[in-house]
């Protein structure tokens, strides 16, 4: 009997962890909303057909330490230089803004220095589940919007861990916050370099070893054992159990297994975060949520409004084109799954009081809901905007007049924006052409540089500084059009590199006669063949080419496997 009584909470946790995602999925809602709701309905506040237990509270750790491996897996070092810029600049411009933003507004309402500081900065992070979620649905991972947020995040996730480390020192008064903060990151410091030493060699020298055996079932004991293993070494050092799951998503990330291991470690990680998500529903208490709706309503509205101000200050602060900013920051808008864990502590649930905890979890989860909606309106506010740029560009080709860019895109569809999100990678500076209104609008409202213009029009070259273009990339092949432009745009500008898109070899025997470079598109995703070729023609390292090709090809495999759909 007392085993069964063990197993109820499971059956339990497991039943309305399949009713949340079948609820939610329909609605377009983050399952992360309905598994808080299912905790609330069955926790002590609500029907109590759960108590909190050893059993709950092993579920609910192990899906937080599932969740930091899940993000070491994608912090490669690798990764790490790829998105420089943005994870060093553009991270802590935002997170400084938001965290000394949220954290004196905490302050203000009479919480102490330590605490709004903790608070500012959990309320500055997003969530990696959701903005990945969104991104993934609207087929949005690789344009500048998408790629700059997800630098961002990587740096939030970071931020993420010492967090932890910062708020479950709270509470001892023996040591100050400096020590906390320098002895925690020294700690980290000396983790991340073993983390890397070990992954090189000895972990990657394992799964070498492992791999000969073709034993998937080897693959996800082994992966399990090293998550666990690694958390239980930071949990000895003193560290959180957290950090050494991300140390060991880490040390694998660094190893050509990695995308096995999140596709056999993916069931594991969505059931846990389900389980940890409906526990801290079980901890909520409905009445507050009753009595106190107005203020919640009051927290999330406000929390949303002051992050999307102060991410798009962040972007547009380093230059961000402004309606981009605008789209970056509502999809960033919302809480973190972070705040679940910290506004949960014991020390942080003590010096908030259990209304004020339970309101800003309250609040964060329902700002992850909000958060789908406001980043379609956003979308429909960016492409309305693009629109009024069509219609203004049609009357007047000046908007591009100042264009010097080296590399010209002519046609922004999917194989245009590949180059473009190519030339992005090696920071080569590029303009976009586009006469398709539909075209136009998408490219624009994805953060492209593109401006209107007809190709076939000759008056267009003067216009856009054609002179100043080492190489034009026609993205469409209209051989009748190309017979008459390409010679006398080959013998205005001597030097000039006139590349064009075909799909057949029988094409690029044509296109080739005229002077032109043809590029037959036979690789996946579409334009990566000529997004190849313009950058070999640009003179950057073939190996550099080949890693970003690779990048591209696994990169719809990293989103489907890891972020999204299991919590949304």
């Amino acid at each position: 009997m007392e085993d069964l009584q063990a197993l109820f909470p499971v059956i339990i946790l497991l039943l309305l962890g399949i009713l949340a995602i079948a609820i939610m999925r329909p609605i377009k809602m983050s399952p992360i909303v309905g598994y808080l709701l299912a905790g609330m309905l069955i926790g002590g506040h609500g029907l109590g057909l759960i108590e909190e237990s050893e059993t709950t509270h092993l579920l609910a750790e192990l899906g937080v330490v599932f969740l930091l491996f899940d993000i070491g897996l994608h912090f490669s070092i690798g990764h790490m230089w790829d998105a420089r810029k943005d994870i060093l600049v553009l991270g802590p411009v935002q997170m400084t803004l938001c965290a000394g933003g949220l954290g004196l507004i905490a302050w203000l309402l009479g919480i102490n220095t330590e605490v709004s500081i903790i608070i500012g900065a959990t309320l500055a992070l997003s969530s990696t589940a959701v903005a990945a979620q969104i991104l993934a649905d609207s087929e949005q991972q690789h344009c500048p919007i998408a790629v700059s947020s997800t630098a961002v995040l990587i740096f939030q996730d970071i931020c993420a861990i010492f967090l932890l480390i910062l708020a479950g020192s709270l509470g001892n008064d023996e040591i100050s916050l400096g020590s906390v903060i320098s002895e925690a990151a020294f700690k980290a410091l000396l983790a991340f370099i073993a983390a890397i030493f070990i992954g090189r060699y000895l972990i990657g020298p394992l799964f070498n070893l492992i791999a000969k055996s073709k034993d998937h079932e080897i693959f996800t004991a082994t992966a399990l054992l090293i998550v666990l293993a690694t958390a239980a070494a930071t949990g000895l050092l003193g560290l959180s159990l957290t950090l050494g799951a991300f140390l060991a998503g880490m040390i694998i990330s660094e190893t050509p297994y990695r995308h096995v291991i999140q596709t056999e470690v993916k069931p594991f990680r969505g059931l846990l975060l389900g389980f940890f998500f409906i526990t801290v529903g079980m901890a909520l208490d409905t009445h507050i949520i009753m009595y106190e709706w107005w203020k919640i309503a009051v927290v999330a509205l406000s929390l949303v409004i002051l992050k999307v101000g102060l991410i798009a200050l962040a972007a547009i602060i380093l230059k961000i084109q402004s309606r981009s900013a605008l789209q970056m920051g509502v999809l960033l808008s919302q809480g973190s799954e972070f705040a679940f864990v910290i506004f949960a502590i014991p020390s942080i649930r003590t010096e908030l009081g259990q209304e004020y905890s339970s309101i800003l979890i309250i609040s964060v989860a329902t700002s992850m809901a909000l958060t789908p909606v406001l980043v379609h309106m956003s979308r429909k506010l960016a492409k309305y905007w693009a629109d009024q740029d069509w219609n203004n560009s049609q009357k007047n080709l000046g908007n591009i007049s100042t264009t010097e860019a080296p590399v010209i895109i002519v046609g922004m569809g999917d194989v245009g924006r590949c180059v473009a999100n190519a030339l992005d990678a090696q920071e080569i500076t590029y303009r976009g052409i586009e006469v398709n209104h539909d075209c136009f609008v998408e490219a624009c409202s994805n953060g492209y540089p593109v401006g209107f213009g007809d190709a076939t029009d000759l008056r267009l070259m003067d216009t856009i500084k054609m002179s100043q273009a080492k190489i034009i990339v026609i993205t469409f092949s209209d051989y009748d059009i190309a017979s008459e432009l390409a010679p006398i745009v080959l013998e205005q500008y001597s030097g000039l590199c006139l590349m064009v898109s075909v799909k057949t070899e029988e094409d690029k025997i044509q296109f080739n006669a005229l002077g032109m470079e043809a590029i037959t598109q036979h690789s996946f995703p579409r334009g990566l063949d000529m997004a190849s070729a313009v950058l070999q023609k640009y003179g950057v390292d073939k190996e550099k080419i080949q890693k970003w090709m690779k990048k591209q090809q696994t990169q719809e495999l990293d989103i489907t496997t890891v972020f999204g759909k299991s919590e949304g």
